[in-house]
């Protein structure tokens, strides 16, 4: 029960546009004084006083304004976001694509994509901000948002109904890992131990809990800065956080997917949410014993004949091995076993032959 809750309350929380700038905007409104008055005026909150004028209407001497701001339409709304909708209709089509194909090609394509569109060209990515927009109820307008709210909107949709598609296709940064891990040479990676791994997979749920009691107590958005390098792909970080995001990227070389699989707020946020999912990655009997998708899963999330849903990202590589007719022990057997009965098959009708031509 309390998963459920917790998972309703993140739900609700990825579906919030980040309003960390608007907060900090109005707080900087609110700290700037007051102009002083001119020599002559009334107190602040005093009614004007009514000087008439002659031959002026009474509405021209309190300075109203004649014509009023016209409310945009939806379909100027709508003209106005265009771009931006029918951008993220296309990343989106082609993750799903690369996603249902199960194509490893098509898969780094989305990662190149995802890297120059969602990280640098947009910046848009879910953030632990979402969270704390939630908490402080402080949401954004829904129509000048579209763009924003459809990716959280599909990010919570997709998780439910695949689990953590998010951060193995759409997260700019955890495919920019994924592309160094494809370049980086095998022999430099180092691998924690399966008891320390499963230990320090929870890391990111404390660092989602921290984050979140921090907020409640000091109200402070910019701690994410230093919960999250995704400040990265706007270039807007000072020089601490640059050197601790280089030194993060460079564990990254040697421990991949360091981030992603231990600190990332949002992958915990995720995790929760995933465990809610409908999805239900096949397995054959034989995953009981057989190893290889285990030690072929790079984010820790099969464990002997389980799937771990709030770790598994969906990456496709147990799926891939799931079919593979040549490294899967599933097929081998039972090509073995069909060898097996063709030869028998052989032999008999052999042994057969030869009895009628004695006859």
């Amino acid at each position: 029960m309390r998963k459920v809750l917790l998972a309703a309350l993140l739900l609700a929380a990825l579906c919030a546009l980040p309003a960390a700038q608007v907060a900090l905007r109005a707080q900087s409104a609110a700290a700037q004084p007051a102009p002083a008055p001119e020599p002559g005026a009334p107190p602040a909150g005093a009614a004007p006083a009514a000087t008439p004028t002659d031959g002026a209407p009474a509405a021209n001497r309190w300075q109203f304004e004649d014509e009023e701001e016209d409310t945009p339409t939806w379909g100027q709304i709508v003209r106005s976001q265009w771009l931006d909708l029918a951008g993220f209709g296309a990343f989106t089509a082609l993750a799903l694509v690369s996603f249902f194909r199960k194509s490893v090609k098509l898969k780094y394509v989305t990662f190149g994509v995802c890297v120059l569109y969602l990280g640098f060209m947009k910046s848009q990515l879910i953030s632990i901000v979402n969270v704390f927009a939630l908490l402080d109820w402080n949401l954004p307008i829904f129509r000048y948002s579209l763009a924003w709210y459809l990716l959280a909107v599909f990010t919570v949709v997709a998780t439910v109904l695949w689990g953590r598609l998010y951060c193995g296709r759409m997260c700019a940064f955890g495919a920019l890992t994924q592309l160094m891990d494809r370049i980086v040479p095998p022999r430099w990676r180092r691998e924690l131990p399966d008891h320390l791994d499963r230990k320090v997979l929870n890391l990111k749920y404390v660092v989602l809990a921290g984050a979140i009691v921090y907020f409640l107590v000091t109200r402070d958005r910019l701690i994410y800065r230093y919960i999250e390098p995704f400040w990265m792909f706007s270039f807007h970080g000072s020089t601490v956080m640059w050197i601790g995001l280089g030194v993060l990227l460079t564990a990254t070389v040697f421990v991949r997917n360091l981030y992603c699989r231990y600190l990332c707020p949002v992958g915990a946020a995720l995790g929760i949410l995933s465990n809610l999912t409908v999805f239900r990655i096949k397995r054959w009997k034989e995953c009981n014993t057989c190893k290889i998708c285990q030690k072929a899963c790079e984010w820790g999330a099969i464990r002997g004949p389980k799937i771990v849903k709030s770790e598994c990202v969906r990456c496709d590589d147990c799926e891939r091995l799931y079919h593979d007719t040549k490294k899967c022990p599933h097929h081998l057997i039972l090509i073995r076993r069909e060898d097996i009965l063709r030869r028998r098959q052989q032999q008999e009708s052999g042994i057969r032959n030869q009895v009628s031509g004695l006859s």
